[in-house]
C-alpha cells in the first residue's frame, strides 16, 4: 500500500520539534495555537468566497443563466467586491433592542463555526484536533449554534427575528434527532467515534457501499437532516424572506449581517465534511478489497484532494436541492421530521445494528 506518500504528519511534526527547540513549552503551544487560528481563519475566508461564487454559478446553471460575469474573469472578484461593500456599510443597533446580545450573537455563531472543524481530518495526518469523540464533540458543539440564533432573534425587538428565531429552535432540535440516528449508524458499523478511525475503517471501502441498503438510507437521511438543521432552502423557514422579512437576523447591516452569512456557508461546509467522512471515506481514496494495484493507482491521489473532492460534490448537492424544490410550510416541515424520518431513522438504526453484530458488512 502506498497510503502513506502523502502522509501530513511528517510535517506538522517538523514544525513542532523546531518549535520546541526554540521555546519553552507554553510558548510552543502558544504558538501552535496562533498557527492553527491563522490558518483556520484564512481558510474560512478563502471557503466563503469560493462557495459564495459556487453557489451563485450553480444557481445560474440550474436557471440556465449565466450569473456573475463582469466583476473579474468570469466574475470570480464579485464576491470580493460583495465583502468589500459589507465592510463599508454602517452597522446598525435597531432602539430598544439588547445592545450586548445583539452585538454578541453574530460572534457566537461564528465561534462555534471555528469550534466545530476541528476534529475534521482534512487529509492523513492534517487534523486540528484529534479527540477521540470527535462525533459527539461535533453534535454537540454544532448543537450552541442555535443559542445564538436565538439570542439574535430575541435581542433584536422585532417580532419578525422572534419569529424566524424561534422556528429556527424548533427546525433544529426536531431534526437533530434523524441526523444523530443516521450518525450513530456509521458509528455502529465502525465502532469507534473518532472521525481517523472511521476513516481508517473504510480503508478497503466506503461505508456506502460496505454498509448494504441501511447505510444508503442513512446518507440520504443524513443529507436531508442536515440540510434543514442548517437553514437551508428548501427548510429555510427560519429566514423565509416572503414572509418574515429575513427572519432572525433582520435587523443585522455590515458585518454583523456577513458573520451570519459566513456561518451558514461554514456550516454547510462542515456538515458535508462530516457527511464526506462518514459515508465517503474522508479522504481515504476509492479502494476495492483484494484489488492492491487498483487500490496503489488511487494511492497518488493526495488525500486533501479526495476529502475536498467528495466534501464539494456533497455542497453541489445541497445546492442543488435549494434551486429545485419549492419551500415547505412550516407544518409540513415538522411533520416530515417526526412522522417520516426519525421513525425510518430507529428503523433503520435497528437493522444496522443487526449487519454490525452478523458481520454482514463486507
Amino acid at each position: 500500500m502506498l497510503l502513506n506518500i502523502y502522509d501530513f504528519t511528517t510535517l506538522t511534526t517538523a514544525i513542532h520539534i523546531w518549535l520546541t527547540a526554540h521555546m519553552n513549552n507554553t510558548m510552543v503551544m502558544l504558538s501552535e495555537m496562533a498557527i492553527v487560528g491563522l490558518c483556520t481563519l484564512t481558510f474560512f475566508v478563502v471557503l466563503c468566497l469560493i462557495l459564495v461564487y459556487m453557489e451563485r454559478k450553480v444557481s445560474a446553471f440550474m436557471q440556465i443563466r449565466l450569473g456573475p460575469n463582469r466583476v473579474g474573469p468570469w466574475g470570480t472578484v464579485q464576491a470580493i467586491a460583495d465583502t468589500v461593500k459589507l465592510l463599508l456599510k454602517e452597522g446598525l443597533t435597531p432602539d430598544g433592542a439588547d445592545k450586548l446580545l445583539f452585538n454578541f450573537a453574530p460572534i457566537l455563531v461564528v465561534a462555534i463555526c471555528f469550534a466545530a472543524m476541528a476534529p475534521i481530518a482534512f487529509g492523513k495526518g492534517l487534523t486540528i484536533w484529534n479527540i477521540n469523540i470527535g462525533v459527539l464533540y461535533v453534535s454537540a458543539i454544532s448543537s450552541v449554534g442555535v443559542i445564538g440564533i436565538l439570542m439574535a432573534g430575541w435581542s433584536s425587538n422585532n417580532k419578525y427575528s422572534l419569529l424566524g428565531a424561534m422556528r429556527s429552535g424548533a427546525q433544529i432540535v426536531s431534526y437533530e434527532l434523524s441526523v444523530g440516528m443516521s450518525v450513530l449508524a456509521i458509528v455502529v458499523l465502525s465502532g469507534s467515534l473518532n472521525l481517523n478511525e472511521i476513516i481508517q475503517s473504510q480503508e478497503n471501502g466506503w461505508w456506502i457501499f460496505k454498509g448494504h441498503i441501511p447505510a444508503i438510507i442513512a446518507f440520504i437521511i443524513f443529507i436531508i437532516a442536515s440540510t434543514a438543521e442548517i437553514n437551508r432552502a428548501p427548510f429555510d423557514m427560519a429566514e423565509a424572506e416572503s414572509e418574515l422579512t429575513a427572519g432572525f437576523h433582520t435587523e443585522y447591516s455590515g458585518m454583523k449581517f456577513a458573520m451570519f452569512f459566513l456561518a451558514e456557508y461554514v456550516n454547510m461546509f462542515i456538515v458535508c465534511a462530516i457527511g464526506a467522512t462518514l459515508f465517503f471515506g474522508g479522504w481515504m481514496p476509492f479502494h476495492i478489497g483484494g484489488l492492491a494495484a487498483f487500490n496503489n493507482i488511487m494511492d497518488y491521489i493526495p488525500s486533501p484532494i479526495w476529502f475536498f473532492g467528495k466534501t464539494f460534490a456533497l455542497i453541489f448537492l445541497i445546492m442543488w436541492f435549494r434551486w429545485t424544490f419549492p419551500r415547505l410550510r412550516i407544518d409540513q416541515l415538522l411533520t416530515l421530521e417526526w412522522k417520516y424520518l426519525l421513525p425510518i431513522s430507529m428503523i433503520n438504526l435497528l437493522l444496522v445494528t443487526l449487519i454490525a453484530i452478523m458481520g454482514w458488512y463486507f
